[in-house]
């Protein structure tokens, strides 16, 4: 059995695939021809597949071949939406619909089919069950929740007893190199959307108004200040605002304006200091500015948080199938979040960075995830897929 050869030579394969997925990237929970895309890359496997009802997962189980006993579950998972971004690669596959897969989810996508592809080849060496989790919905969706609540954790008979994920990443990494640490290695997420409702009038005459808007630029300054004196900095907090709201002219005053923002911590102390001090300052700045304030602030995913025995034993299946030098451990978490955090509280397993930055540029200098103009080299295609078999098969064998 070579994985890593017999997944180079599906090569084109899965590139043809991720361009596919790249050229009609689809968003949220519903991603129809995504779905019917996945299915035409599993077509022909001996696979128990399923579809999900509240949203356009697909779960897919392989019978492993080389039973003995009852057989050890294992779940590698995918995530297949896209961002709302419009494309400014210039690739020959780039989008055209004004959605991108600027996550570089669609190289998930194709290393699961081709994981996939690998594994039912490779069945006589397979010592248990494998689900592959094909989920919508992760860009703030929190698809993995749905397919959770659907069953996806039962979908061989038996509660998967690890569960594995990787994300590709356009810049800082070096391309090809595997990444992932002990412990958390992923912020959890809050969401925080603030309505500030003032007393609109002339923009000449504002002591006759109560403003939002200077309310609300109050309050967004007052919450960048409170994440440098009121938290820990080795505990830190991020607090970014990605929309303001108000005004309809230079000239009018408005009754109301407001704000989005995304919340980042490591630790639930951080957390639960979040849900006390942001009400606080908002409500502070209003009453000082004699208005009031609407305040919706709530948790999206949890930390990332890696068993650190899966950690160990997925960078040796790196090592051995890639060499020493292709795994390394950063020395703290990154500040991104990932619904796959909410499969980790439920079965022992790890998440996996992957270089994926197009290996003639430097990856220190490219645009990062998210960005309209973030690239991800189709090279790191064969080596996913095979990690992904290569994990499933080594840990069905460990865990018999």
């Amino acid at each position: 059995m070579n994985l890593l050869e017999d997944a180079r030579d599906m090569r084109d394969t899965l590139v043809a695939l991720r361009h596919d997925l790249h050229r009609e990237p689809e968003t949220g929970l519903h991603v129809p021809r995504t779905q019917e895309k996945v299915l035409e890359g599993l077509q022909g496997l001996p696979l128990e597949i399923s579809t999900g009802s509240s949203t356009t997962s697909v779960t897919a189980v392989l019978r492993g071949g080389a039973k003995a006993g009852q057989s050890p579950t294992i779940l590698l998972r995918a995530d297949m939406d896209a961002l709302p971004v419009a494309e400014h690669t210039g690739l020959e596959f780039a989008s055209r619909n004004g959605s991108m897969h600027a996550c570089g989810h669609d190289m998930h996508t194709a290393a699961l089919v081709g994981a996939a592809r690998l594994l039912a080849h490779h069945r006589d060496h397979l010592a248990g069950d494998v689900v592959f989790m094909f989920q919508p919905g992760e860009e703030g969706w929190n698809g993995a929740r749905v397919m959770l609540e659907e069953g996806v954790l039962e979908a061989s008979g038996r509660r998967a007893d690890s569960a594995y994920a990787m994300h590709v990443m356009s810049n800082r990494v070096p391309s090809g190199l595997f990444v992932s640490r002990k412990g958390t290695i992923m912020s959890a997420s809050h969401h925080l959307d603030v309505t500030v409702i003032g007393q609109g009038g002339h923009g000449s005459a504002p002591d006759t108004a109560r403003d939002p808007i200077v309310a609300t630029a109050e309050m967004i300054i007052s919450l960048q200040t409170a994440v440098t004196r009121e938290f820990d900095i080795f505990d830190p907090v991020v607090v970014t605002v990605g929309v303001i709201r108000g005004g309809v002219a230079r000239n009018v005053i408005p009754d109301t304006a407001g704000f989005s923002a995304t919340v980042r911590c490591f630790t639930p102390a951080a957390a639960a200091r979040l849900e006390a001090v942001i009400p606080r300052v908002l409500k502070g700045v209003a009453l000082a500015r004699g208005v009031e304030v609407d305040i919706d602030f709530h948790n999206e995913y949890p930390p990332t948080i890696n068993n650190a025995a899966e950690v160990e034993f997925g960078s040796q299946v790196i090592r051995e199938l890639l060499g020493e030098e292709r795994y390394f451990e950063p020395d703290r978490p990154s500040n991104g979040s990932e619904d796959f955090s909410q499969v980790l509280e439920e079965v022992p397993g790890a998440f996996f960075g992957l270089g994926a930055c197009p290996p003639d540029l430097d990856a220190d200098a490219v645009p990062q995830n998210h960005s309209p103009r973030a690239m991800f080299s189709d090279h790191v295609l064969p080596e996913a897929a095979a990690v992904y078999a290569a994990l499933a098969i080594e840990r069905a064998r460990v865990t018999l």
